[in-house]
């Protein structure tokens, strides 16, 4: 049961990187799967190509180029067969290992022909070309009928993909008669590695081709950045040395020189020998070119690569492999992609999960934006360090899929921040709340010292009120209390700063200050307590007892900020401006607002007074005059009802009891007395002992006959002393419960004058 529930738990904490993870890799799997992504892959590829040095030239190759100079020097083309024969002689005399002649030569171009077919017959390292993938209905483009019957022929095809570039090469294909043929860097290269080292090719148990210790991979039709590619014949992909020598002279990756310079001995006498020389056309308007990933840059134009360099490349790729160890460009299975994928959708997803907890929403988005940055740069780096170790690793999926997690997670995170906001607001007003969720100084501990007007009210007498209800009730009661005054305070732009029982404790000033303060404090004071009505009539509906509320003000210097621990802390204010408004609360009856003198001093305009009251505070040298608001004009145009104050005598006095309250306790002593006039909210009361004024008292009527108590606790408050001098006091009833109201219904309808 423990493990179960642990397991819940942390599926739990960890449900968005659970959900968004795998969600997000199927996305980006299905749309590599769709080939979608695969021009993307292809883009990243050509772009580490670029971005990879140029490497060492390789001193095994030399190219002849046919350049344009080379074919206006002679004046046609094809070049007649006389001047090739020559070309074929010159370099031949140098002794080079092999001779790949990637020139179409089916037909005789005269003058020359018979002094070209002797060179065929005499030169046994000879390769001619053949196109093997023709048309549909053709068969290519033959060889030179010699070579063809000396063996001494390849093919010369080239895969272009659909972008238009050139990324993979041939071993060998199959012609359309249904023959191996290899093709020219192969052969060339077999030629050499056999001349030089006495390596020949051979056959894997998995069909594979090894040249010594090194075994070429076919290319199948997903590797890579591929997606259902031609996989037909035996590829490779191609591992470039650097862009062609017609873009970069001086960073040449062989060494190339032009037909004419051979043909005018302007060559080192040295320069081929024991290398393998090809010979093809350079010149744009032959149009033997192709583009690779070196073609172009992110701004620069395409710059073409001629296909004699493209099989020089292939070449020089497959010597530097078996003698070099050079790299070959490999990619993973499948499979290992998705997993792949699936990682860095891992990744994207859990840097960002832990966000929702620490990080202020301001700061997000920043911290996301650092995180994905450095994610993504450890994957480029990773997989351009797998490039240059001959590893094509998926980029493009990869980093959609780092991508789209942390989005979603930032989504998640940024939603999760909008329900707290809601939530939060719940309780704490909606400046504090952007506070500490959007400024990233809001969550720490500290305050500071500023002057704010504190609204306290507090419902009177709720406590027996709540006494004999069911707690749903009293739960009930309260938040449709608490509802409605909250919602009158943020129309005010109050801060709530708690809720304390059924008291509120409302700041006007912090976090943010206005002109206004006091005066808007004062106007959402009279509001809330015009606001009871409503919640009273609400309260009535559903047979719940009536309540009053009391409010005080008073405006002071205190300290406000986050108070309390690094694990729990509120935004709240202290100091003894705070104590001094809860007394002043404690000096009002139900529908009463009371303000401080300090309070009254920032009103502009002078609110409506009703009367003025003096009162000496436990724990305050000096007495002090709070005001008694009846309405405020002006834009706000509030205005309470009058307390009512005409009382009707009683024919005969009410017997009654009466205990002193000292604060929320009850006094051990009890006097009696007697009420001699009464309304419905308040008495006046003769006792047997001194009460001071703004005391609170729990009253007991006692039957006249039976000498027994009527109904439950009668609490008031002790407001002032009759004017007529007789010694009563006035009383204003605090909390009148169901019982004690119905006999005070019952006692004033008596009283009452009858109508005639």
């Amino acid at each position: 049961m423990g493990v179960k529930h642990f397991l819940k738990q942390e599926i739990w904490k960890w449900r968005g990187l659970l959900v968004a993870a795998p969600a997000v890799a199927i996305f980006v799997i299905t749309l590599r799967s769709l080939g979608l992504l695969q021009l993307w892959e292809w883009a990243a590829l050509d772009q580490y190509f670029r971005w990879r040095p140029v490497e060492m030239r390789d001193d095994r190759l030399v190219v002849v180029g046919i350049e344009e100079s080379d074919i206006r020097q002679i004046g046609k083309w094809p070049i007649p067969d006389a001047v090739l024969a020559e070309l074929l002689t010159k370099i031949e005399a140098q002794k080079p290992r092999a001779i790949g002649l990637d020139i179409y030569r089916d037909l005789p171009v005269e003058p020359g022909k018979e002094a070209l077919e002797k060179v065929y017959q005499s030169n046994p390292n000879l390769i001619g070309i053949k196109k093997v993938v023709g048309e549909a209905d053709t068969f290519g483009v033959n060889p030179p009928a010699i070579l063809a019957e000396k063996g001494q022929v390849a093919a010369n095809d080239f895969l272009l993909d659909a972008d238009g570039k050139v990324r993979r090469g041939f071993l060998y294909l199959t012609d359309k008669s249904g023959e191996i043929a290899f093709s020219l860097p192969f052969k060339l290269a077999w030629m050499y590695l056999e001349a030089t080292k006495g390596i020949q090719p051979e056959l894997t148990e998995e069909q594979f081709v090894k040249l010594g210790q090194t075994v070429f991979p076919p290319f199948t039709s997903n590797d890579g950045g591929y997606v259902r590619a031609n996989a037909d014949g035996y590829q490779v992909l191609l591992n470039f040395r650097g862009p062609s020598c017609r873009v970069v002279k001086n960073r040449c990756p062989y060494q190339m020189v032009s037909m004419g310079d051979v043909l005018a001995g302007k060559i080192e006498p040295g320069l081929m020998r024991d290398r393998i020389v090809f010979i093809g056309s350079t010149a744009e308007s032959l149009q033997d070119l192709f583009f690779t990933p070196y073609s172009s840059g992110l701004v620069t134009l395409p710059q073409p690569t001629s296909g004699v360099e493209i099989h020089a490349n292939l070449t020089s790729q497959i010597l530097s492999a078996v003698l070099d160890e050079r790299p070959i460009l490999r990619s993973w299975s499948e499979r290992i992609e998705w997993l792949w994928i699936f990682l860095w959708s891992c990744t994207g997803a859990s840097l960002n999960w832990k966000l929702r907890f620490s990080e202020a929403v301001s700061n997000i988005l920043r911290q996301t934006l650092v995180r994905f940055l450095f994610a993504g740069g450890s994957l480029l780096a990773t997989t351009y360090g797998a490039f240059v170790a001959g590893w094509w690793l998926p980029v493009v999926p990869p980093m959609l899929a780092l991508t789209f997690s942390t989005t979603a997670i930032s989504i998640h995170i940024a939603r999760s921040a909008s329900d707290i906001r809601k939530a939060f607001g719940r309780y704490v007003n909606d400046e504090v709340v952007a506070i500490l969720l959007e400024n990233p100084e809001g969550l720490k501990l500290g305050g500071e010292s500023r002057i704010v007007t504190i609204l306290l009210s507090d419902l009177r007498g709720f406590t027996s009120l709540a006494k004999p209800l069911p707690p749903e009730k009293v739960v009930m009661m309260l938040n449709i209390y608490l509802e409605a005054m909250a919602d009158i305070i943020t129309e005010y732009h109050g801060t709530i700063d708690k809720f304390i029982g059924d008291a509120i404790m409302v700041l006007f000033g912090a976090p943010t200050s206005r002109n206004d303060d006091a005066e808007r404090a004062v106007a959402c004071a009279i509001a809330m307590q015009l606001g009871m009505e409503s919640v009273n009539q609400k309260l009535a509906r559903l047979n719940l007892p009536q309540i009053e509320m009391g409010i005080g003000i008073h405006t002071g210097e205190v300290i406000v900020g986050n108070i309390g621990s690094q694990k729990h802390a509120s935004y709240t204010a202290i100091g003894n401006d705070v104590n001094l408004v809860s007394r002043i609360e404690s000096y009002t009856v139900g529908g009463q607002v009371i303000i401080s003198e300090s309070t009254l001093k920032e009103l502009p305009n002078r609110p409506i007074i009703d009367e003025k009251i003096t009162v000496q505070p436990k724990g305050f040298d000096e007495p002090l005059n709070l005001y008694v608001v009846g309405g405020m004009g002006g834009d706000y145009n509030l205005f309470l009802p009058s307390q009512e104050s005409n009382m009707i005598p009683l024919k005969e006095e009410l017997k009654i009891f009466y205990t002193i309250l000292d604060g929320k306790h009850i006094g051990n002593q009890q006097y009696q007395g007697t009420l001699v006039k009464f309304s419905f909210k308040g008495a006046q009361m003769r006792g047997e002992h001194l009460v001071d004024i703004f005391s609170n008292i729990k009253i007991n009527l006692i039957h006249t006959q039976t000498e027994s108590q009527v109904g439950g606790d009668l609490y008031a408050k002790v407001v002032g002393k009759s004017k007529d001098g007789d010694g009563c006091l006035l009383l204003r009833f605090t909390s009148v419960p169901p019982a004690i109201a119905a006999v005070l219904h019952t006692l004033y309808d008596s009283i009452l004058p009858k109508k005639p």
